[in-house]
């Protein structure tokens, strides 16, 4: 299958590991929220309907978990309409739809990784428009791979990893909730098992996807608390010799001054929009279908430190 891509979200988390790889499968169009407005249904149509992909990747949203109990209008334009539309266009002119959805379409209820067939129960905004927009694509019929991760970080963008940093130049302590477990992924693995899976599927030709459409996820192995990540981070930075670029820019080219790492309760973090309290999803069927397992996530952390 000669792919023609286009590409949403090309600067951020995802977007710009996928941008960086997806030349290697086919003619990629990129666009940024700049360039291509999500709120705007008339610049989506025309953005597809110029390109004419064989495959759109939508690698944009909207992610801000607390700012979207006050603006749950505009995620749901991102998050459910845009997607939405793009199903639409795309299943007119033959394409397949990429889109990566979320651990808080679960409501962290559970004590064993969720699977894709577990009933959803989001208990915030953004987890309820991650969700309709799932829900919206299927609607549609498009042939499309809903791919679902958590506690997404990277070089870039906002995420904990960063912020852990960040915080680490400025606090000699640093409290950290240890009571909300996940599966830290980097950005970097979900963009390379996404294009590992879109090689394997423009192999067996035009139809492919929807042989296999719906939804998988897409998380590290393992599980870990936001406690222990913070920890781990620190652990492994703390030797880092000077002159990283993606290290410079996180701390400003501060030390970390952090001496210690204390654990708290979600309680005593009090956040506008409430977490799941367990987010580790079950990567079986992403192996079943596609032979993929992502690294574990210490593994990926450790990378992502050493080659961001």
């Amino acid at each position: 299958m000669n792919s023609r891509i286009l590409l949403t979200g090309k600067t951020g988390q995802v977007g710009a590991e996928l941008l960086a790889l997806l030349p290697f499968i086919g003619e990629v169009a990129a666009f940024d929220r700049q360039e291509l407005d999500l709120s705007s249904p008339d610049q989506i149509r025309r953005a597809i309907r110029d390109v004419r992909p064989t495959i759109i990747v939508n690698a944009a949203a909207y992610t801000l978990v607390d700012q979207a109990e006050k603006e749950e209008k505009q995620a749901h334009i991102i998050n459910v309409e845009a997607p939405a539309l793009m199903a639409e266009e795309a299943k007119k002119i033959g394409a397949a739809l990429v889109h990566y959805s979320t651990d808080y379409v679960f409501n962290g209820s559970n004590s064993h990784p969720y699977h894709e067939a577990d009933l959803p129960n989001p208990i915030n905004a953004y987890g309820r428009t991650k969700l309709a927009g799932e829900v919206a694509i299927q609607a549609v019929g498009v042939p499309h791979l809903i791919f679902r991760t958590a506690w997404v970080y990277g070089a870039r963008g906002r995420n904990f990893l960063l912020t852990i940093l960040r915080l680490a130049t400025e606090r000699e302590e640093l409290k950290v909730v240890r009571d909300q477990f996940g599966a830290p992924t980097w950005s970097r693995e979900i963009a390379k098992g996404t294009v590992n899976i879109l090689t394997q599927l423009s192999e067996q030709g035009q139809q492919a996807v929807s042989s296999v459409s719906g939804i998988y996820h897409m998380t590290a192995a393992g599980k870990t608390s936001w406690f222990e990540f913070a920890e781990t981070i620190l652990e492994k930075t703390s030797r880092l010799p000077r002159g990283i670029p993606w290290f410079e820019t996180a701390t400003k080219g501060q030390p970390l001054v952090t001496r210690r790492v204390t654990a708290i309760t979600t309680a005593e973090y009090p956040t506008p929009a409430r977490r799941p309290a367990y987010s580790v999803l079950s990567n079986s069927h992403l192996k079943e279908i596609f032979g993929l397992e992502l690294p574990d996530w210490k593994s990926q952390l450790a990378s992502a430190i050493a080659n961001s």
